[in-house]
């Protein structure tokens, strides 16, 4: 039997679907009598802990120390601390985090202090021989993709990237267990003197089954107002390309793409994006991709169901004017 660790994610104090997503790829690997264990590392870990215990794994570990209230301060110490204590209590054979800030981040810095091996950004797994596991993910700007297998008996490391596995529940609530900190947890050389939020409303990007994006194609930061009003009407979230948010346009948090956020909506819909590979990259999970753009030789139209060969806002404004005339009928 082989433990697989699983490390939630979580935003202030409540648990994310990322966490879910983690818990349904374990399981795709998992053979019988496998366990999965979900630890929750925070402040106050106690309302995650019982989300996760609904997510169908095994049991659900917690530690909880104040220097783990805001995760990521101090070099990500206090986590890495805390997260390499677990995997040396339960020796798991696989621990996967989630593709986000924290995951990348930590990920790789529990590796190297477990002795394991590292697999970034996978998009897909299946169990490879003698119980270790082979992972998919993108390689060359996201224009191919390439299988890995993990040899030896180190550690298997792994970030998976989000909305990939479809987050479930089990039928039962697994039990939760506590462990004690690791001693000198608190010991950070780097100390939180201000924390600034950002304003955010309505769905987050990664969440959203609706996106609506645009690019350098839209000539300003002007045009990214009317594209925010049609998410909102739409239920969606506003995104853009990396070219988009470099120019000043708006802001990186929006960005999607490889060396920004990776979104898999039911739909997602581009106005004046041509998009490049690291584009796509971030965007090859939607279900339905829509373009817009004047060039028809733009790379975008390889990968999009519906395409519209035009001037962006000439076909903005009827696309706009057909959503409305829905949402009031």
């Amino acid at each position: 039997m082989s433990t697989l660790l699983v490390i939630a994610e979580l935003t202030g104090r409540d648990l994310t679907e990322s966490t879910g997503e983690l818990v349904a790829a374990a399981q795709s690997v998992a053979t019988d009598g496998d366990e999965i264990v979900v630890a929750v590392v925070s402040d106050d870990p106690s309302a995650a802990a019982v989300s996760a215990a609904g997510l169908g794994g095994d049991r659900v570990i917690t530690v909880q120390h104040e220097a783990l209230a805001d995760m990521g301060v101090g070099g990500f110490e206090a986590p890495v601390a805390t997260i390499t204590a677990i995997s040396n209590a339960l020796s798991p054979s696989v621990i996967l985090f989630s593709k986000s800030d924290f995951g990348t981040n930590v990920g790789p810095r529990v590796a190297v202090r477990v002795g394991g091996g590292f697999a970034q950004d996978c998009i897909g797994l299946r169990p490879g021989s003698d119980g270790r596991i082979a992972v998919t993910r993108p390689v060359y700007g996201g224009n191919a993709l390439a299988e890995y297998a993990f040899t030896g008996d180190r550690v298997q490391v792994l970030t998976v990237r989000q909305n990939i596995f479809e987050s479930t529940s089990g039928d039962t609530r697994s039990p939760i267990e506590s462990l004690d900190a690791p001693a000198g947890v608190g010991e950070i050389r780097a100390r939180l003197v201000e924390t600034v939020a950002e304003e955010s409303k309505g769905v987050r990007l990664e969440d959203a089954d609706i996106v609506i994006s645009g690019g350098r194609g839209l000539g300003g930061p002007e045009p990214f107002e009317r594209l925010q009003a049609l998410a909102d009407t739409l239920g969606g979230a506003l995104g853009a390309s990396r070219a988009a948010c470099d120019a000043g346009w708006i802001d990186h948090s929006h960005q999607v793409g490889l060396t920004g956020k990776s979104v898999s909506p039911n739909v997602y819909i581009t106005f004046g994006i041509s998009g490049a590979s690291q584009h796509m990259a971030g965007c090859s999970g939607s279900r339905v991709i829509v373009a817009v753009n004047k060039d028809a030789d733009a790379n975008i139209f390889k990968d999009a169901r519906f395409g519209v060969v035009g001037d962006w806002e000439k076909v903005f404004e009827g696309f706009q004017a057909a959503v409305e005339d829905l949402a009031v009928s």
